[in-house]
């Protein structure tokens, strides 16, 4: 490479990154060849490939991207040498002045004093950069190639900014390569829950209501529904108390709790009534830590379980925002632990259980346990107190010990009043990202005075530990239909069954038959459409309900039903109680 000795190698992760910085290079050359006019923002490598950030006076069509991507293959052909030049911070400025890039005078003005200013030339184009890059732009496979998306982005990550567009893409040292990963993008498209929640009229999203403001249709909210009573009942029968509480709250309510200070960049902006100033609220410890303050308790009654299905709020860059899975408003399967130092292993090995179990009735079993500390480098992320912060991290990770936990330690991933144990699950298409989490925290009950009394009689500081089992219930749901492609198990179904009369004199006997099953607590439908019947089973099959029951006039003679599974076609004629037993099995075993 041009000033760094790597491995020429895929399997090197420094080369595969510097591989794709170069393609973003080569992106942005291809950009101001076709349109000079436009101005360039950042262009990094990424985990799964490249993206550059410009300022353009027009959209990248579907059209233009496919002009930019051609341009960008004859760079890659020409073969052109990768060089390295350094310049004085005012010659710098004057650079890139001259070239018309005020981005880039930006990110100059914005460097430490004793930081080189580099920049790289290939052929015509001379881009700001402190590399590394290959060589020359002969290494990078021309018929590998392929910007995948186009979407807006603001500069710097900040809202009130200009807004962006960045063009991704990605790139392989062998066709062959590339045609695998277009092969899985392809699948990701077909497993996307945004488009899958439309088809199966799940949610939907409307601008004039917000964006990242999803709202469930009547069988979104059934799965929601489900979901939520699965895991309240699983709660309730360990011992939590559920409550209720606002989805606002005072400023100085998180000013006490740290996040004012801590969190505040993903809150909404502030509301004054009243002389009072308020926030809709991102979390909801503050709020059960003061239900916890509002009675005396003692070691008798501890641990204290407070349990919620909580509506939040978080100002999710507009970038970032993605269905249900990641939105402006959700609602948290959160719950909070009151415990005494001594209940701290047993409660979070409590947790644990709960996680694994909940797993398991959900056909989860790809996922990886990590231990989530603090950066103690980063004192304006993290709570200020090293004492505090090295107690906590040595009990979580003395506590994983014990429990014989494989688990990897991620610096800088804590939340700011302490480490977690995060459970990451890896999805069918995609990155890995957490699903459930349990938090140690020293930190937020002292800042709340809360105390216990102890058996001396002493009043005692206890601790906390904050978890999610689902997490978010919207995050949960998103997951579940990527990895089912919207094809729920029967109990999580919204609509278990759908009845299909083959004719007009079979719409009374599928109606009597609904209602019964509706009396055993089955979600039924009825499809009396005046349609052909392939007709019906093909529209049951996009629908991706679990049964369809074809009913013809044999069935009425012997008052008997013929059901269909999704999985194994169909299971021939059956008495109707015979079927109502076989529901009852697959939904009461979570099949």
């Amino acid at each position: 490479m041009a000033e760094e000795n790597f491995e020429f190698s895929w399997e090197n992760p420094q080369y595969r990154k510097t591989y794709w910085h170069t393609c973003s290079h080569i992106l942005a050359q291809a950009v101001k060849r076709l349109y000079p006019e436009v101005k360039l923002a950042i262009g990094p490598s990424i985990d799964n490939g490249f993206y550059y950030d410009m300022d353009s006076p027009f959209a990248f069509t579907p059209e233009i991207m496919d002009k930019i991507e051609e341009e960008m293959r004859k760079i890659c052909k020409e073969k052109l040498p990768l060089q390295r030049f350094v310049l004085p911070r005012p010659e710098a400025i004057k650079y890139m002045e001259e070239k018309g890039e005020p981005y880039k005078v930006e990110l100059i003005n914005d460097l430490p004093e004793d930081e080189e200013i580099s920049f790289y030339t290939q052929g015509e184009f001379t881009d700001l950069c402190a590399g590394p890059h290959v060589d020359s732009t002969g290494r990078i496979k021309a018929n590998a190639i392929k910007l995948t998306a186009c979407n807006a982005a603001y500069w710097r990550g900040d809202s009130s900014r200009e807004t962006l567009q960045r063009i991704y893409g990605v790139a392989f040292p062998k066709k062959e390569q590339l045609d695998e990963y277009l092969v899985k993008l392809e699948e990701a498209k077909a497993r996307d829950h945004r488009k899958l929640g439309k088809e199966l009229g799940l949610f939907m999203v409307d601008d004039l209501v917000g964006k990242g403001m999803p709202m469930f249709l009547p069988k979104g909210y059934t799965v929601w529904r489900i979901l939520e009573n699965y895991i309240r009942d699983k709660e309730i029968s360990q011992g939590y108390h559920h409550v209720l509480t606002p989805c606002v709250g005072t400023v100085n309510l998180y000013k006490t709790s740290g996040h004012w200070d801590h969190y505040q960049q993903n809150m909404f902006p502030p509301m004054e009534v009243e002389d009072e100033v308020y926030v809709l609220r991102p979390m909801n410890c503050p709020h059960h830590m003061r239900i916890f303050a509002n009675s005396q308790h003692s070691y008798r009654n501890m641990p204290v379980r407070i349990g919620e299905i909580a509506h939040d709020f978080r100002f999710e860059a507009s970038g970032s925002l993605k269905g249900i899975e990641r939105g402006r408003h959700f609602c948290q399967n959160d719950a909070h632990l009151f415990v005494t130092p001594e209940q701290i292993k047993e409660e979070f090995s409590r947790v644990v259980d709960m996680i694994f179990d909940t797993y398991k009735d959900f056909n989860i079993t790809d996922y990886r346990c990590v231990l989530s500390l603090r950066d103690p480098a980063d004192k304006k992320k993290y709570h200020d107190d090293d004492q505090m912060w090295n107690t906590a991290e040595n009990a979580l990770r003395e506590v994983l010990n014990d429990l014989g936990l494989k688990y990897t330690e991620e610096i800088g991933e804590a939340a700011f009043y302490g480490p977690k144990l995060d459970v990451n699950v890896v999805p069918a298409v995609g990155a890995e990202y957490t699903l459930s989490t349990c938090q140690l925290d020293f930190c937020l009950p002292a800042r709340f005075n809360l105390t216990y009394v102890d058996k001396e009689g002493v009043e005692r500081t206890p601790v906390v530990l904050h978890r999610a089992i689902l997490g978010s219930l919207d995050r949960f749901m998103a997951y579940l239909i990527e990895e089912t492609k919207g094809a729920f198990p029967a109990w999580l179904a919204p609509v278990q069954v759908k009845l299909l009369p083959v004719t007009d004199r079979a719409n009374a006997y599928c109606e009597d038959y609904a209602s019964k099953l509706e009396r055993k607590g089955f979600r039924v439908e009825v499809d009396d459409r005046n349609e052909k019947i392939g007709k019906k089973i093909r529209e049951g099959q996009l629908e991706k309900v679990p049964f369809m029951v074809i009913v013809g006039d044999r069935d009425i003679e012997n008052n008997t039903v013929s059901p269909r599974d999704r999985v194994e076609g169909d299971l021939g004629a059956m008495s109707k109680d015979a079927f109502i037993e076989l529901l009852t099995k697959v939904v009461e075993e979570k099949r």
